[in-house]
């Protein structure tokens, strides 16, 4: 197995003839467009920005972001299937910038399977242990040891065309471990299969990863993936990492204002009227009528900061929001039933206000009141508040 180091990783995809026609063409000092706020340069587009990263041998590391964050690029350039256009990657000790994919000793799930259709289960599992060369004995000794690891003996006579999404996503993974890679690459395996089959094959992902001990680097768009497999989550946007951290760390003290509406289903509720105050030396929140002494931890963070009285962006999950009898007063837009929690859309402040309601120590007529168009109020204590800058956006106890 092996560590990875990323050292100021970029990608940079020059401008074709055209595009650099076009830039040519330009008037005076009329400004670049932007397509997806990526930086534009003269050298082309930079996809990814200075990505440097630790990863520590069998750690599962999950890249996550929107759409053309840069994840499956950096993926990518992890695999040799895209140049590094500056910075170094090392594999172990090894420098691999200039090494071809076949030599880097890792392996990749692809989003779309990549199965060979004239192939059967077997035959694909086996095929890169065949190019290598190895025994006959010994693939098949690994290929029924990765069927069984995965539950898929029973279809290794069978055809890819013949599978479920789900069965076919095993075998790809499958064809991945017989080779027993010293990393282990995966590029959104997931995001073909319906919700209840996602669910079942995170699970056995995580099972997977006990039991083969290798090192992972998985990409997705999907945060509940990434909070429920990583050992860490790396968070991207427009090629550059907004932060680094275990899953309870980036829920807990997101960096950013997008790294804050990013993590957590359903996002932050953001408030930009807001204030951070002192009151009796100690720092407070006021949001309309409520003012909210912070937590000591809180407290600490921000006198070590030396952070001034300011307008801020002030930031409350919504399963951290508490029904009260006095507080910011609110009317229910939309009332969702999920069972042990009710989702609640609650006009407050001229803004949209989303609260998670538990229902466990509620009573039936308690629940049917929270209905649409009822009135209610709310409050939040001090150690659920997040408070950033509202000129940078950063966390003002970062």
């Amino acid at each position: 197995m092996a560590s990875l180091t990323l050292k100021n990783i970029k990608k940079i995809y020059p401008f074709n003839g055209d595009d650099a026609k076009k830039k040519k063409k330009k008037k005076g000092d009329e400004p670049e467009k932007k397509k997806n706020n990526l930086q534009i340069t003269d050298k082309g587009v930079v996809a990814v920005q200075e990505f440097s990263l630790d990863i520590a041998d069998k750690e599962f590391i999950v890249l996550v972001g929107p759409s053309g964050c840069g994840k499956s690029t950096t993926l990518r350039m992890i695999a040799g299937l895209e140049e590094i256009s500056e910075g170094e990657l090392y594999i172990g000790d090894r420098l691999v910038n200039d090494v071809a994919p076949k030599d880097r000793d890792i392996a990749m799930v692809f989003q779309n399977y990549a199965l060979y259709p004239h192939m059967t289960v077997y035959e694909n599992m086996a095929f890169a242990l065949k190019l290598r060369h190895t025994p006959k004995d010994e693939i098949d000794k690994k290929v029924k040891e990765a069927a069984e690891i995965l539950d898929i003996t029973q279809y290794l006579g069978r055809k890819p065309k013949a599978l479920s999404g789900g069965q076919r996503q095993r075998v790809a993974i499958g064809r991945a471990i017989v080779r027993a890679p010293q990393v282990m690459l995966m590029d959104e395996p997931l995001s073909n299969l319906d919700a209840k089959l996602r669910n079942q094959m995170r699970a056995e992902i995580i099972k997977l990863r006990e039991r083969i001990n290798t090192t992972f680097i998985y990409v997705t768009h999907d945060q509940t993936e990434a909070m429920t497999l990583g050992d860490r989550i790396v968070i991207m946007k427009d090629g550059f990492i907004q932060q680094i951290g275990t899953p309870q760390e980036v829920f807990n003290h997101p960096y950013n204002l997008f790294v804050a509406t990013f993590i957590g289903t359903p996002q932050m509720n953001m408030f930009d009227n807001a204030k951070l105050v002192k009151v009796d030396g100690k720092y407070a929140v006021q949001l309309d009528r409520l003012t909210v002494t912070l937590s000591d931890e809180k407290q600490a963070k921000l006198a070590a900061n030396n952070v001034a009285e300011q307008d801020v962006v002030l930031g409350v999950r919504p399963e951290h929001i508490e029904l009260a009898a006095e507080g910011i007063e609110g009317k229910v837009d939309v009332s969702e039933m999920m069972g042990s929690s009710v989702h609640l859309h609650v006009t407050a402040m001229g803004r949209d206000v989303v609260m998670v309601v538990s229902t466990m120590n509620m009573s039936a007529s308690e629940v049917s009141a929270l209905n649409n168009g009822s009135k209610l109020a709310f409050n939040f204590p001090g150690h659920v508040c997040h408070v950033f800058s509202k000129e940078t956006g950063i966390n003002l106890e970062a």
